[in-house]
């Protein structure tokens, strides 16, 4: 049997202490996982944030040694998503936090309506305000960098799935948007819209009332030749989702007498040509619906009676009354005013 001197018996102490120190930290740090969880969980964190406080919160790490890395290492954690895998170790999650290594937001790009709609987006996915965006979106000083107005601004989002991350600022968001946008218009799509005559925000202005026109993309080429057609011969676009528009009511089944006399650029019905900018940020489909339009001599179209989201295509006014009158017999039958 072993024995100690008694004048090392503090030294054997001490020894036994460190060995115990070294066995937790090897444990809880090295060892045992502190997240336990069967899938991938994401933290957000912002800049000032409890990370411990987070860390249990939102996906119940284990953080026991948490707290004596940061003292003899020191950290500074950045801002930012970061996933939580399966087995990870207190060690790994502390080293991703320290060295900023999050992981990015999938943002998959709505074709939304408003601009209000856009910074609720933003805000729900990303780390913005939605108020701050909103007022952004609507300045023309700020949009300006861009090359853009209030008016015009839905045309530089190209619905898409883009990778962000999600403490990305607002102006970088922009850029990469900027980006987007000139890989999206590549030179054939240019092309098409110099020989029809049109800039790629009047492209993007005719393919977002073409989508609210219809939800059938094999219909919208249709729809944008009946547009474009009414357009070479100097009729106004009289396109009721401008009206809609004007009038801030989205949800609106028929559109009455009253509806077209609001004073607006974007009444169709009372002013020529394109309105000053898109309805809504244009679906892919609808662009491309407009750049490879069909061409026919169709200058009116009614929603089929049978409600299908389609349409019934006219030539003359005669022909499309009795489209419409179809139409209308159909919504008195089902009760909708």
């Amino acid at each position: 049997m072993l024995r100690i001197p008694k004048k090392y018996y503090g030294v054997a102490v001490a020894g036994l202490v460190v060995f115990h120190v070294a066995m937790f930290a090897a444990t809880y740090l090295f060892i045992s996982p502190a997240y336990s969880g069967e899938e991938v969980k994401s933290v957000y964190l912002r800049a000032g944030d409890d990370v411990i406080k987070e860390l249990e919160e939102q996906a119940h790490v284990r953080t026991k040694g948490f707290g004596l890395l940061r003292a003899v290492l020191g950290y500074h954690v950045r801002p930012g998503r970061y996933d939580m895998q399966p087995g990870d170790r207190i060690i790994s999650i502390f080293r991703r936090l320290r060295n900023g290594q999050q992981t990015p937001v999938r943002l998959v790009m709505p074709s939304v309506r408003t601009m209000d709609d856009m910074a609720n987006f933003l805000s729900e996915h990303l780390m913005m305000d939605s108020a701050a965006v909103a007022d952004s979106l609507g300045d023309s000083t700020y949009l300006a960098r861009w090359g853009y107005t209030p008016e015009t601004v839905p045309a530089l989002f190209v619905p898409n799935t883009y990778e962000v991350y999600w403490n990305i600022s607002l102006s970088d968001f922009m850029r990469r948007m900027q980006r987007e946008n000139d890989s999206f218009w590549t030179h054939a799509r240019q092309a098409k819209a110099i020989r029809m005559g049109f800039t790629p925000i009047e492209i993007a202005t005719l393919a977002s009332i073409v989508d609210e026109e219809t939800a059938n993309d094999a219909e919208k080429p249709m729809v944008a030749g009946m547009y474009i057609r009414r357009l070479e011969i100097g009729m106004p676009l009289q396109a009721d989702p401008t009206v809609k528009f004007a009038v801030g009511d989205f949800s609106l089944r028929r559109i009455l007498k009253e509806h077209l006399e609001v004073e607006s650029p974007y009444n169709t019905y009372k002013n020529e040509g394109l309105p000053p900018g898109p309805i809504r940020v244009a679906s892919v489909a609808g662009i491309d619906a407009v750049l490879n339009y069909v061409r026919h001599n169709y200058i009116y179209m009614c929603a089929k009676e049978d409600f299908s989201g389609t349409h019934n295509f006219a030539a003359t006014y005669s022909e499309h009354l009795l489209n419409a009158r179809r139409y209308q017999r159909a919504l008195n039958q089902r009760g909708i005013k």
